[in-house]
């Protein structure tokens, strides 16, 4: 039997997939869209807690992790997130600004798959398969591809990998585009788990278990970045947004500070009550600004033998060093949660090998790399989904 013939083989169905494969269509390409799971986009529908944080107001470089800077640049330019808002307002879906300039539905990010659909559909070249694990890709003398799946074998003269990273093997997340870009010759960096929750093996795992529900505003930092957001204490470790930032710029064996109370200047605060307030207690005064449960913990650690004495009898020197230790508490992780509950995959394909106009492999003509499987992570705030977007804009011009 005659395997199926297409102009583009896109493999993986997720936000780059369908980006691609719906501006390849409206270019007249006979498209075909492989996809493993069950369902197509499933990580765009888990997104943003259901709501899909789809890009964000301020897109910069700088907001990505990558061993190649300018690569993201030029993509990043061309299709610009103003581009994505236009194509979301086209579709009449509503959203809604958040924090940090990112951008949500109002109604669900199932809202963002459809658009895509429907948009795959309106060109009436695009065919999306799900059910069909990709087995082997290879390439003929005539430079047209063959890829075999469970499902059948299929041949095109463009083959896209876009089938993201590691991140949630639940929701379809493989090594596949890493074995594929190896197997052309590519260099593929280390990849670790990225905009992941930490765990704690040590006593701060208890204090974490006990202050399990409780958020505050705080700021994570070590030498590398700052982040002030919400920091969430779960039963496993740290959460929330200041966390999962931060776990990009972390590397296993490493610690980091938290401040607690960022917008304070806790030693002037300190100062100030021991003359206004001198029969206040410490936890008193903090209970004022932090939860009472997270108060008594900090006192447990940092001022146990002073817990009842009254602020006015406390030296100088004592309240100073504690308020530094409240600005700079250090913490040191066992590891983090993994590619289970990670947004995003750091690593992936080197950049230096892909051609940052098209987004075409340097070394095996036809063959394209598109989203997260490059070596191109975003913070979070919706600039993983720019990536995916930008990037598949990039290439859907040359497949």
């Amino acid at each position: 039997m005659s395997n199926k013939q297409y102009d583009v083989i896109i493999i993986g169905a997720g936000a780059s997939g369908l980006m691609l494969a719906f501006m390849a269509g409206q270019r007249g390409r006979k498209v075909l869209v492989l996809e493993k799971a069950n369902k197509i986009g499933k990580k765009i529908l888990m997104s943003g807690g259901g709501k899909c944080n789809f890009t964000n107001l301020d897109v910069e470089s700088n907001n990505y992790i990558t061993h190649n800077h300018p690569f993201t640049i030029s993509a990043l330019k061309r299709y610009t997130n103003w581009d994505f808002i236009s194509l979301v307002c086209e579709h009449g879906i509503e959203y809604e600004e958040r924090a940090h300039g990112r951008l949500f539905t109002l109604n669900g990010a199932k809202q963002i798959l459809a658009m895509l659909v429907e948009e795959c559909e309106h060109t009436k070249n695009v065919e999306i398969r799900t059910h069909s694990e990709v087995q082997s890709v290879n390439v003929w003398q005539d430079g047209q591809f063959k890829v075999q799946t469970v499902a059948g074998n299929f041949e095109a003269k463009s083959v896209v990998v876009a089938t993201g990273g590691l991140s949630i093997p639940t929701l379809g997340g493989s090594g596949i585009g890493y074995e594929i870009a190896k197997q052309f010759g590519h260099k593929v960096f280390p990849t670790r788990a990225g905009l992941v929750p930490f765990t704690f093996s040590d006593a701060m795992k208890d204090v974490t278990v006990r202050l399990s529900g409780n958020a505050i505003d705080a700021t994570l930092s070590n030498d590398q970045q700052s982040f002030t957001e919400a920091l969430l204490f779960t039963h496993r470790g740290l959460s929330g947004p200041s966390s999962l930032q931060l776990s990009n710029y972390w590397e296993a064996g490493q610690s980091f500070n938290i401040d607690f109370l960022p917008q304070e200047d806790l030693a002037q605060l300190f100062k100030a009550k021991k003359n206004s307030q001198p029969k206040i207690l410490l936890r008193t005064l903090l209970t004022e600004y932090l939860p009472k449960n997270l108060v008594l913990e900090l006192q447990e650690l940092l001022w146990r033998d002073q817990a009842d004495i009254m602020i006015g009898q406390w030296s100088d020197d004592k309240l100073l060093q504690v308020a530094s230790s409240l600005h700079q508490f250090e913490v040191k992780p066992a590891g983090t949660e993994g590619y289970r509950t990670a947004e995003v995959t750091l690593g992936g394909v080197d950049t230096t090998e892909i051609s940052s106009k098209t987004m075409e492999s340097q070394k095996q003509k036809g063959l394209f790399f598109v989203g997260e499987v490059l070596d191109v992570s975003g913070q979070l705030g919706g600039f993983n989904f720019q990536w995916a977007w930008a990037s598949a804009h990039a290439a859907s011009e040359y497949v």
